[in-house]
């Protein structure tokens, strides 16, 4: 299996390779690992105190983040080192302000993984919730080097769980320790023997509580709601922007729309404003009197950035990519207390089961079952605050994570 993993390995990194001569991304993960490992052994990192976390991509970056951002209050001595897989991720926080250093990770071969970890020397490595690169697993442990995960999910479907599961398993066993989510994966972690574990929840409860409790504004959607109600669609792919276009239209409610597009490129952008003409949309980044904050019903989110704190003007939002892949980030709405539709794609993401249960989420498959619970919403107070109450209290009953997992790195690495 050994061979096997290193042969995917090689595969799939000249895959990416080859997809670089015509994509975009791709290219953006070839020339950001360019000569880094050169760069790394010239730098003298390695002198540094590091404390390295790994983030796959940008949802992940986000899930580490209140870790991150305590480590540095924990640990001022030390250097945070932060690589990301995903362009996506990368592009966007490569200047993130509580990092000391912020790279791609080398692909994972057993030359880079050697190399990697002799460069930076780190003292303790903390992987957020996915990317079991078993190269760099085996490193660590053999260089004795603490190694937790934080906030995985394991499901029956994953390999290690399956009869030819057995090499991947004994990688899992090289691990320092494992924070999961939920009751499932410490079952099934049991089941094949592992139990270095804790359930510890998600440290994404801890990024979102945070964020309604600052006191960022943004005046321009301030004015731009006025007195209306105001529906959010966050993170919205087309078919989601078409959903939307279709709720103006048939809701018997009066409302303003601010949609923050997954996509943002000037394309994309050009076309929500070319779909949505004939109600007079207006750009986020654009400056506007007050005969367009009256005359407009849409706002177009055009930036990165603002739609987590943009979310507390909402009085229903919607999450997109239920669609398609998988929806996007529902904490961030939650934590304010503001009831949140999204599409039926959403049976892999326990907050989505959540809220659902306890009534600050709905799911919809249709124009018509969105009008139906929006327009509920809006219309039957009761109904309203009810929804908001759940969602809220959804969230803060499940902050904590962060601490959990400071105290396990106390017991690696003592604070001055």
């Amino acid at each position: 299996m050994k061979v096997l993993y290193n042969i995917f390995i090689a595969f799939y990194t000249l895959s990416i390779r080859f997809a670089s001569l015509f994509n975009p991304k791709a290219r953006q993960w070839v020339d950001g690992r360019k000569n880094l490992l050169s760069k790394l052994k010239k730098s003298g990192i390695s002198d540094d105190h590091i404390i390295w976390v790994h983030c796959a991509s940008l949802g992940e970056f986000e899930q580490g983040r209140p870790i991150i951002e305590k480590l540095r209050i924990t640990y001022p001595d030390h250097r945070i080192l932060i690589t990301f897989f995903s362009p996506s991720g990368y592009e966007v926080r490569k200047n993130y302000e509580f990092a000391d250093y912020i790279y791609y990770l080398p692909s994972d071969t057993k030359r880079n993984a050697r190399k990697f970890i002799k460069y930076i020397k780190p003292r303790l490595v903390i992987f957020i919730k996915y990317e079991f690169w078993f190269n760099y697993i085996h490193e660590l442990y053999r260089q004795k080097i603490p190694l937790i995960f934080v906030s995985v999910i394991f499901r029956p479907s994953q390999h290690f769980f399956k009869p030819w599961g057995n090499w991947a398993v004994k990688q899992l066993v090289k691990i320092t320790y494992l924070y999961v989510q939920n009751e499932e994966s410490i079952d099934l972690l049991d089941k094949v023997g592992i139990y270095h574990a804790e359930i510890n929840g998600d440290t994404r409860f801890d990024r979102v509580s945070e964020l309604s409790e600052s006191n960022v504004k943004f005046p321009v959607v301030e004015k731009f709601k006025g007195e209306s109600k105001l529906l959010i669609g966050g993170s919205t792919w087309p078919k989601c922007e078409d959903l939307l276009l279709q709720v103006l239209t048939e809701s018997q409610e009066k409302f303003k729309l601010v949609i923050a597009p997954h996509e943002i490129g000037k394309d994309h952008i050009s076309e929500i404003i070319t779909k949505y003409a004939s109600l007079n949309p207006v750009l986020f980044s654009e400056t506007m009197d007050e005969n367009t904050f009256e005359t407009s019903k849409v706002m177009i989110i055009d930036s990165i950035g603002a739609l987590s704190y943009i979310y507390k003007y909402a009085d229903v939002a919607y999450v997109g990519g239920g669609f398609g892949v998988g929806i996007h980030n529902l904490l961030e709405v939650s934590t304010y207390g503001i009831p949140v539709i999204f599409g039926p794609n959403y049976h892999k993401f326990r907050e989505a089961i959540d809220l659902i249960d306890v009534g600050g989420g709905f799911t919809v498959n249709s124009v018509s079952e969105f009008v139906s619970i929006f327009d509920k919403l809006l219309s039957d107070k009761e109904y309203f605050i009810n929804s908001s109450d759940a969602a809220r209290n959804y969230v803060n009953k499940n902050v904590g994570a962060t601490h959990l997992v400071i105290n396990k790195v106390k017991e690696y690495i003592m604070a001055d």
